[in-house]
């Protein structure tokens, strides 16, 4: 286990409700069908844009995204992509549904369903990563091959640039060892990574709802690729690997990784661990005052993960 101090499910700096102006508040109560009489926001993640479960005077709860055109543009444009994938996963999808947006007034509104859950524990349980890795199963065989509807690229082009973090890490950490050994690795990426299964890349216990009604969801649909159909799961152990939990039993049993040559999980963790030490040396956003410490964490574990993995020293 990597000790943290990171606060976890509290991450996040977010719009309130009393924060939206009047005329987005007037959108969302008529989207919604009744006045908000209050409003919970959502403080896990790194993003700064409004995430709220809003409950109205008739008693329905819904929850809501918005960001600025204007003062949040990424995000917005993010919130705006979000919108279009979600719409374009076929029924059945382990997804919050998409009801409603509105793109216009300089805002983008997603109001999506309201789900009953909570989020894996940090630490990581054994028995959330075992509801988290039955999803996972459940994403591969029913996003194989990928809808055409959402027009993925394929892994190899939307992650090219990754194995030149490692250029970085020449500069400024010299004297990690194994350091053109993991490049070498990172820079292979492509030849294994290749598939026709939807990744969603960014599988972490904030993106994870554990359902009342036994369902697992995974939100924030913002950056799906096309790839291989084991990648998520990887990416997954990464919490669960620092939090202590034995991944490595996980991969050599689950069935989405268990025939994967070991050669090609050392790729991915190379790469992953170039562009997360990279990433936490990057200056911290005052949007998102704990994305460097987690970066960093993460680049720790899969450090020692992969040196464990080759028996680097």
């Amino acid at each position: 286990m990597i000790p943290t101090t990171i606060p976890h499910g509290s991450t996040a700096r977010r719009l309130e409700w009393v924060h939206l102006p009047p005329h987005i508040r007037a959108v969302v109560e008529r989207r919604t069908g009744s006045p908000v009489v209050s409003a919970e926001s959502q403080t896990a993640g790194f993003t700064p844009g409004f995430a709220s479960v809003l409950t109205c005077a008739d008693g329905s709860r819904h929850f809501v995204k918005a960001a600025s055109l204007k003062a949040q543009r990424p995000f917005a444009t993010s919130y705006r992509v979000e919108a279009r994938k979600l719409g374009a996963l076929p029924a059945g999808a382990p997804a919050p549904r998409l009801l409603w947006t509105h793109d216009g007034d300089d805002w983008v509104v997603l109001g999506l369903e309201y789900v009953e859950s909570r989020r894996p524990r940090r630490p990581w349980r054994q028995s959330d990563l075992d509801a988290a890795l039955a999803m996972m199963t459940e994403v591969a065989s029913l996003l194989t091959p990928a809808p055409p509807a959402l027009a993925l690229d394929d892994f190899a082009t939307e992650f090219a640039q990754w194995p030149s973090c490692w250029d970085h890490l020449r500069t400024h950490r010299p004297d990690l060892p194994h350091l053109e050994e993991a490049a070498a690795l990172a820079a292979r990426f492509a030849e294994v990574t290749g598939g026709t299964t939807v990744v969603h890349t960014d599988v972490r216990d904030d993106n994870i709802l554990l359902a009342s009604d036994g369902r697992v969801l995974m939100c924030d649909w913002n950056w799906p690729v096309v790839g291989a159909p084991w990648l998520d799961t990887l990416f997954l152990m990464i919490g669960p690997r620092g939090d202590g939990l034995d991944v490595e039993g996980v991969l050599a049993s689950h069935p989405l990784t268990r025939d994967v040559p070991a050669e090609h999980v050392d790729i991915v963790l190379a790469l992953a661990v170039g562009y997360f030490l990279k990433s936490a040396d990057e200056p911290v956003p005052p949007t998102s005052p704990y994305v460097r410490d987690v970066q960093r964490w993460q680049g720790e574990v899969v450090w020692q993960w992969l040196c464990e993995r080759r028996a680097w020293s």
